[in-house]
This record gives structure tokens, C-alpha cells and sequence, in this order.
């Protein structure tokens, strides 16, 4: 275990009642834990320390962090030598619909994690324990914590079970999606979100044209037509995306101002 992770961080976790709980957990996800700890600590939202002033442990936002970046180096190596063929751009939109919230958040469904989180009074009432990402969040920290007392071989295999045996069935279920890819690859560059705008419309009500633009900030990303506001968001999500993973703009160029 990494200095930086300290015992007495560690230790502060209270032994919680469902801790036979968190034994199912582990015999579901297939490993044990040396510091069970850890494997709550991931189940921990900082909501529940703002409402439990006197608990002296931390959320889970830190093992999420490295969670995120295990599960991303992960799967681009896989990617990377299962299609050796493939461009940069590809491999880029394959990885972000493997990686994208709606995916991680299913499996997080699929193993129940949002049953394990400690959560606030508020953020249970509120449907926190199902919240898309909130559940995708709680799955990156699991990867962290798993990786930390398990090492990377262990975390590999356990990201092979539950995302690389199915990536084409998941890559397939998320193509068609342009707007929840576009959402990941600028969350997880700005932790900011795109928005769509009206641009214009015309012809008449039964063969109504749409067209809408998707913009971050000042930014203009793309632009899409369609029958419908959410046909053509969708299509300017593709646009945007098709752009970014031609070359035509960097996803860290996204800021400067020009537009795509």
C-alpha cells in the first residue's frame, strides 16, 4: 500500500454494520481484501461527512480519482493490442463507450453497489443510491480501492470479467448514444458538460427541420439536422465527436475559443 494512503486514514473507518454485507460483496466481486477497510472507504460520498461531523475518515472522491485512471490505462492497452490496426480516433470513441458513465453505472446496478454507500439523510431521499453518476463514481472507487490492495494484475482480471469479456456488446450498446459520448470525453477533460442549442428551424409542422448546435461554454462543437430537437442533437453530438477524433481539434484545444 502507497505511503501517501495513511493508517491512520485507514483506521478511521468505523466497523460498520454491514460488514457481513461487505463479505457478500467480496465473494461476488471474486477477491478478498488484506485492508477491508479500503473497501469501504470506497463506498463512503462526502455527502455522508458533511451530515457526521465527528467521523474522521475520508469520502471516496480520492479513490475514484485513481480508480479513473487505472480503469482508462486498462482499457487502452487492451484496445490498443486487441486492434492493432485501428486509429488513434477510433480507439479514442471505442474507449469512451467502455468507460462512459451509462456503462459503468449498469455494472454498478449489476453488483448492487449503491446498496453498500454511505450516504446523507438527503442524498438517500433524493435517490442517491441509484443515481447514475453517483453509481458510476462509487465503481471507480471499488477499481482504486481493489487496486490498491490487490495489485494491478488483480484489478486487470476483475476490469476483464466485468468490461473487456463484453467490450463489443458494450461498444455496440453505446454507438448509437453520440450525446453520452460526447458528454464523457468533456466531463472527464473539464468536468463540464456540453449544451445544445436551437440554431434554427423551418418547413411545416408535418415536415418540420431542425437544427441544433452543441457548444461548450462560447464554444461551437458541432452541428446537427433532424426531424426533431433529438434527432438533430444527436447528430451534432456525432459531428462534434467525428471532429475531435479526426484531428481537426484537440480535446485540450477545446477552450481556446476557435471553433471546431
Amino acid at each position: 500500500m502507497p505511503k501517501s494512503q495513511s493508517k491512520k486514514t485507514l483506521n478511521a473507518i468505523p466497523n460498520l454494520k454491514k460488514d457481513a454485507a461487505f463479505q457478500n460483496l467480496q465473494a461476488k466481486i471474486g477477491l478478498t481484501f488484506a485492508n477491508e477497510n479500503l473497501l469501504k472507504n470506497a463506498f463512503t460520498h462526502r455527502s455522508y461527512l458533511n451530515e457526521h461531523k465527528n467521523f474522521k475518515g475520508t469520502s471516496n472522491e480520492r479513490l475514484e480519482f485513481l480508480g479513473d485512471s487505472v480503469l482508462s490505462i486498462i482499457v487502452s492497452r487492451y484496445l490498443f493490442e486487441k486492434l492493432p490496426d485501428s486509429p488513434e480516433g477510433e480507439l479514442t470513441q471505442l474507449r469512451a463507450a467502455l468507460v462512459r458513465t451509462e456503462t459503468l453505472a449498469k455494472i454498478a446496478q449489476e453488483l448492487h453497489l449503491g446498496d453498500y454507500l454511505l450516504l446523507s439523510r438527503g442524498e438517500e431521499d433524493t435517490g442517491g443510491r441509484t443515481n447514475s453518476s453517483r453509481l458510476a463514481n462509487t465503481f471507480e472507487a471499488l477499481i482504486g480501492a481493489i487496486y490498491l490492495d490487490k495489485g494491478f494484475g488483480n484489478i486487470e482480471k476483475f476490469l476483464t470479467k466485468m468490461i473487456l469479456a463484453n467490450w463489443q456488446i458494450l461498444a455496440k450498446n453505446a454507438v448509437s448514444d453520440n450525446k453520452s459520448k460526447l458528454q464523457e470525453v468533456l466531463q472527464r477533460k473539464f468536468h463540464q458538460s456540453p449544451v445544445y442549442k436551437l440554431i434554427s428551424s423551418w418547413g411545416p409542422d408535418h415536415q418540420k427541420q431542425f437544427q441544433i448546435g452543441v457548444y461548450l461554454g462560447d464554444n461551437l462543437l458541432g452541428k446537427g439536422l433532424g426531424k426533431n430537437k433529438q434527432q438533430a442533437a444527436q447528430k451534432a453530438a456525432e459531428n462534434a465527436l467525428l471532429k475531435i477524433t479526426k484531428g481537426q481539434k484537440k480535446v485540450s484545444e477545446l477552450k481556446s475559443g476557435t471553433q471546431l
